[in-house]
Parts: structure tokens; C-alpha cells; sequence
């Protein structure tokens, strides 16, 4: 490597790595926070590492990013633009950083920014602008600067915010269903704020990248037939950190009384003695399917809504869904983590009484850039979600409401 560089400012610039391999060797935090924001402007990403974060796996199993589960080979610089070396190696870091430089590939240290050829700025976005600042390696100062440009965007003054003394204890914020746009202004300043955050997968996760590189992130998804965090656990991380004097963010998609567990969170921090308030968000019962063009009630279609949990077989000993009665109501039916089960609610529906043509539609990863949407019929959804191989998370809605955003697609109700 060179000389250090510590005297001299960094220049900044505007990367556009969209379709472009960018090499990010280590699967943990790190790697945690900065994938998403390079998935967000369009980098194909590798991911080099023996292990990783559930988040990261789960991820690479969506297949939007490539994961070589392996220690490093200076081969996988091979057409790379960019690359973070951030593993708990320093000697790894050392040895990425090197071949870099003699590649002349920029490389961001996340053990050492005087040995890197690139920095990684505090980033913020708001109505189609990147704000994003580098302070001298000085993460806190850029974040809070960061901070003061975007929230006087948001605001309409730039006015560097108040830094109020932070009282210990946990927020329970709803992230909404995954556009970070579409998270509330009460979510961010919260998230600013916080120092440790316990986050689900479903979490809008290019947020943790706006984060101080102080803060704590706690990896608690929860993958579909994979690897999960107990609940238990995640009820002791937040009491554990509250009392240690810390701002707890629990920071889940949704909202958190929704399906979230959220009260039982609550519950917890009250047993404790720990003070807990709650930031609601945009449930996706809703927003999903609106951020496609479906409403869930509509004049002379639908007076009524009902989101059902799909995470029980109808059959199920543990299941409090009265099938048979919600099949013989007239309005819509919005079912959450219901893939799997597709197959045995969908019968259950019709056992019930509801027509096998009764519109459906299918929308996974809403509002994420990999946003399907999938039409069909409560007696073909089952063949139609498996043949085109739709994987959670996804929205399922059940009703003549479908037809109304999709006429042509349900010509006999017209």
C-alpha cells in the first residue's frame, strides 16, 4: 500500500455501480449494513465469506446477491469495481486491500480507513437526493451532520437538529413494508437516536446503513424454514441493553401489533420495568396491496376488510381461524405469511363456500425492487404460486376487489 494519506481531504464523487460487480469480503455487520444500499443503486454483489448474518444469507437464498460461502481468493477481484474489506481478519483486510490497489480497484478498510483507498460517507436520501457527508473518519460527526441536512429537506429548513439527552429505554417502531420512503417521520428520527437497534429481516434495511457506525445492530430475522431468533431471546436482548442505560429500537416491517409480536415485546419491557413507547407503521396489509393498485374495500364491491395470518395450516390444532365463517363473508380477504399454506387455506376457502373463480392476487417482495405481482383464482392460486415458484414475503388478497384493479384479467365480472 501507499503512504498514509491523513492530511488530505478526501475527494468526493458519486459512484453510479448499477449492473457493476462490487466485492464486499466478510458476511457480518458490515456487510450487513452496506449490502442493501448497494443492491439500492444496482451492483451486482459478491459476498465472500465462511459465514454470514441471517440477513446476509437470506439474501444470497432470495438470490439478490451471489455468496461464496469460502475464505477469500485474490481471484474474486476478477471484474470487480469496488470492494469493502470487512472481515475480523486484519491480515485478510491487509491482503484484499493490497491486491486491490495493484489492481487499481477502490477499497474501503473497515478496520483501517488510513489504509483504504475509498470511504465510506454518511449517506441520507430524501425526494430523490443523496446527501451524503465524510467528516476526517469521524463517523458520529458525519452521521449528525448527515442528519441535519436530510431532516431540513424534510422539514424545509436546514437546521442542524437538537441533541437532546437520550432516556434509556425501547421504541418499538414499524418500519412499513420495506420502501424506505415509506417510513414515518417519528421511525427515522427514532432510528437516529437509538443506540442499539434489533432488527427483523423485513426491516427496511438500507435504513441500517444510515445509522452511526456506533450504533449496535442486532440480527434477529427470521428466515422461512431457516434459521430464527426466539422470541424469548429477542425479549431479553431489549430488556438487556434497556437496563445497561441504552435507546432500544426494535425495528421490525409492518407494524409492530400487527402479526409483529409486538405487544408481547411490550409486555416484556413492562415486566422489567423497562419504559417502552411504540412508533406505529404502515401495516403491509394495506399499503402492498395499494402500492399496487388494489384497494382493499371499494364502493359497491367490498364494505369490509379482514387480514387473516397464514403461518397455521387451517387443520392445524393451534390455529384460532374460523375458516368456514370467514369463507361465508362477502368482503376481502388479506392473508399474511400464508405461501406455504396456500394450498390448504385456499381449499378451506372453498370448502367454505367461496367460488373457486373468486379473483386473487399475489404480491411478493411489495414495494421492494423485486416486486411481482402475480394474478389468479382461489382455485388456481395454489398451482399458479408453485409453478411460478413465489416465495415469501408476499401479500395475498382474496376478492372481487382484485378485479376491480384488473378487469381485464376477470372479464366475467365485468
Amino acid at each position: 500500500m501507499t503512504e498514509s494519506r491523513d492530511g488530505a481531504p478526501p475527494y468526493p464523487v458519486g459512484l453510479r455501480l448499477a449492473g457493476l460487480r462490487v466485492l464486499v469480503v466478510g458476511g457480518g455487520r458490515v456487510a450487513q449494513r452496506r449490502v442493501p444500499g448497494l443492491l439500492a443503486a444496482g451492483a451486482e454483489v459478491v459476498v465472500v465469506s465462511p459465514e454470514t448474518t441471517p440477513a446476509v444469507e437470506g439474501m444470497a437464498a432470495s438470490g439478490e446477491i451471489t455468496w461464496h460461502r469460502r475464505g477469500y481468493d485474490d481471484s474474486d477481484l476478477d471484474e470487480a469495481w469496488y470492494v469493502i474489506a470487512a472481515t475480523d481478519d486484519r491480515a485478510v483486510n491487509e491482503r484484499v486491500g493490497a491486491e486491490a490497489h495493484r489492481r487499481r480497484v477502490f477499497c474501503v478498510r473497515a478496520d483501517d480507513a488510513t489504509e483504504a483507498t475509498a470511504w465510506t460517507p454518511a449517506v441520507g436520501r430524501h425526494a430523490g437526493v443523496t446527501v451524503a457527508v465524510l467528516a476526517n473518519r469521524e463517523p458520529r460527526r458525519s452521521a449528525a451532520v448527515r442528519d441535519a441536512v436530510v431532516t431540513g429537506l424534510r422539514d424545509g429548513a436546514i437546521a442542524a437538529p437538537h441533541d437532546d439527552e437520550r432516556a434509556p429505554g425501547v421504541v418499538l417502531v414499524g418500519g412499513g413494508p420495506g420502501d424506505p420512503e415509506l417510513v414515518t417521520v417519528a421511525a427515522r428520527r427514532a432510528l437516529s437516536e437509538a443506540d442499539v437497534v434489533v432488527a427483523d429481516r423485513l426491516a427496511p434495511r438500507a435504513l441500517l446503513d444510515e445509522l452511526s457506525p456506533d450504533t449496535e445492530i442486532v440480527d434477529v430475522s427470521k428466515l422461512p424454514r431457516g434459521r430464527s431468533a426466539a422470541q424469548d431471546e429477542i425479549n431479553r436482548v431489549l430488556v438487556d441493553r434497556a437496563l445497561q442505560g441504552k435507546r432500544v429500537v426494535r425495528f421490525k416491517g409492518g407494524d409492530s401489533f400487527v402479526f409483529g409480536r409486538g405487544y408481547e415485546e411490550a409486555l416484556a419491557c413492562a415486566e422489567a420495568g423497562v419504559p417502552c413507547r411504540v412508533v406505529p407503521g404502515v401495516t403491509s396489509a394495506i399499503s402492498v396491496p395499494a402500492a399496487v393498485g388494489i384497494p382493499v374495500t371499494h364502493r359497491g364491491v367490498a364494505h369490509d376488510f379482514t387480514v387473516v395470518s397464514g403461518h397455521l395450516p387451517p387443520d392445524h390444532p393451534e390455529s384460532l381461524v374460523a375458516w368456514d365463517a370467514l369463507a361465508r363473508l362477502r368482503g376481502t380477504v388479506v392473508l399474511l405469511m400464508a405461501v406455504q399454506n396456500l394450498p390448504q387455506i385456499s381449499s378451506a376457502l372453498m370448502d367454505g363456500g367461496r367460488a373457486p373463480s373468486t379473483p386473487v392476487a399475489v404480491v411478493s417482495e411489495g414495494t421492494m425492487p423485486g416486486e411481482r405481482v402475480l394474478l389468479s383464482t382461489l382455485g388456481e392460486v395454489a398451482g399458479d404460486v408453485a409453478r411460478e415458484s413465489v416465495r415469501p414475503p408476499a401479500i395475498v388478497v382474496v376478492g372481487e376487489v382484485v378485479a376491480v384493479a384488473h378487469p381485464q384479467r376477470y372479464p366475467w365480472l365485468a
